[in-house]
C-alpha cells in the first residue's frame, strides 16, 4: 500500500518501516523471572524543549513508592506493542470540526505499527465502537468515516466502554480520547473512572479542543488532564482546530518512544501506593503514572 497509505518521503518512509521491522521482533509485554511480582511504569522523557529522548539508560532513572526510593530490576527501551481505543467526540458541538477532527484520528491510525491493535468509537447522546480489535489500518480508517453524530457528552460512559474492551487484554492498554466540551450525561463519574483505569494499569491519553458553537465558547472537560496525569498519558488542551493532526500524530510518536521501568514492591497491603519518577540528568522530565494497587492479583507476575 506504500507505506500504509500516507505521503512521506523516502527517508521518513523508511524510518517507520525500519521502527517496524523491530517492532515486529519484540515481546508483547515485559517479560520477568518466574514467581516474580513487580510494578511496571511506561516513561515518557522529554527535555526542556518537549522533545522525546530517546538512549537514556536505567541508571538516568529514579522511582518512588510512597516516597521510598525503589531499586529498579526491570528496564527496556525498545518499542512495545500497544493495543489502544480511541474515542471520539461527535457530539453538535463538533459539527463544523468532525471531518477534521476524523483527518486527524486517521494520522494516529496510520502510524500504528503492525503488532498494534486499535478500535474506535464515538460518543454523544450514544456510545459506539467498532466490533473488534484490528492491525488493518485501512478498516480502521473505515471505520473513523463512518462514526455517527449525535446530541450531548456521554464522556466518561464512553472512558467506562473503552475500559470494558480493553478488559483482559495483555501487554499495554491505552485509551485516546477527544473532546470539546465537558460530560452532560453520562451514568459515571470521573473518580470511578481513575479507580477503574488504576486497577487495571490502562494509560490515558486525552486531547481537549476548545471551539465555537452557536455562539459559544466551548471548554473540554477539566477531569480529562486529571485522568491523563493520574495514569500516565498526556493531556493536549487544543485552541486551534489546525492542531488537531499534529497532536494526534505526537501521541502515536510517545507511545512508541516510551521506555518500561519496573521494580519490586516490598510491601503488598492491598493500598493504593502512590508513584514517583524522577530523571537524574538535568533539564529531563519525566511521565507516568502516579499510583498503583499494592495487591497480588494487580502487579505482573511473569509477564
Amino acid at each position: 500500500m506504500g507505506c500504509w497509505t500516507r505521503v512521506a518521503t523516502a527517508s521518513a518512509c523508511a524510518a517507520v518501516l525500519s521502527a517496524a521491522a523491530v517492532a515486529a521482533q519484540q515481546p508483547q509485554g515485559p517479560t520477568f523471572k518466574a514467581g516474580t511480582q513487580v510494578v511496571s511504569l511506561f516513561v515518557t522523557v522529554a527535555d526542556a524543549q518537549k522533545r522525546l529522548v530517546p538512549d537514556l539508560t536505567k541508571e538516568d532513572f529514579e522511582v518512588f513508592d510512597n516516597e521510598k526510593p525503589q531499586a529498579l530490576t526491570y528496564f527496556d527501551n525498545s518499542i512495545h506493542p500497544i493495543t489502544v481505543v480511541v474515542m471520539l467526540d461527535t457530539s453538535g458541538s463538533m459539527t463544523l470540526t468532525i471531518d477534521l477532527l476524523k483527518r486527524a484520528a486517521e494520522q494516529f491510525l496510520l502510524r500504528l505499527l503492525p503488532d498494534d491493535k486499535a478500535k474506535v468509537g464515538a460518543f454523544n447522546d450514544k456510545v459506539q465502537i467498532s466490533a473488534r480489535f484490528s492491525n488493518n489500518r485501512d478498516q480502521l480508517i473505515s471505520a473513523v468515516k463512518d462514526l455517527d453524530y449525535g446530541n450531548g457528552t456521554r464522556l466518561w460512559d464512553a472512558v467506562a466502554m473503552s475500559l470494558d474492551e480493553l478488559k483482559g487484554i495483555d501487554g499495554r492498554k491505552v485509551i485516546l480520547v477527544f473532546t470539546d466540551g465537558d460530560d452532560t450525561s453520562s451514568k459515571v463519574g470521573l473518580g470511578s473512572m481513575i479507580d477503574r483505569a488504576r486497577a487495571e494499569e490502562v494509560m490515558v491519553y486525552a486531547i481537549g479542543l476548545e471551539s465555537q458553537f452557536m455562539n459559544q465558547r466551548t471548554k473540554p472537560d477539566g477531569g480529562l488532564r486529571k485522568i491523563a496525569d493520574e495514569t500516565g498519558g498526556g493531556y493536549f488542551e487544543l485552541k486551534k482546530t489546525a492542531d488537531l493532526a499534529p497532536t494526534f500524530t505526537k501521541v502515536a510518536s510517545e507511545l512508541h518512544s516510551q521506555y518500561v521501568i519496573g521494580f519490586s514492591p516490598t510491601l503488598l497491603d492491598n493500598r493504593v501506593h502512590k508513584l514517583i519518577v524522577k530523571m537524574k540528568p538535568a533539564g529531563l522530565t519525566a511521565r507516568a503514572r502516579k499510583s498503583y494497587v499494592a495487591a497480588a492479583d494487580k502487579i505482573s507476575m511473569n509477564r
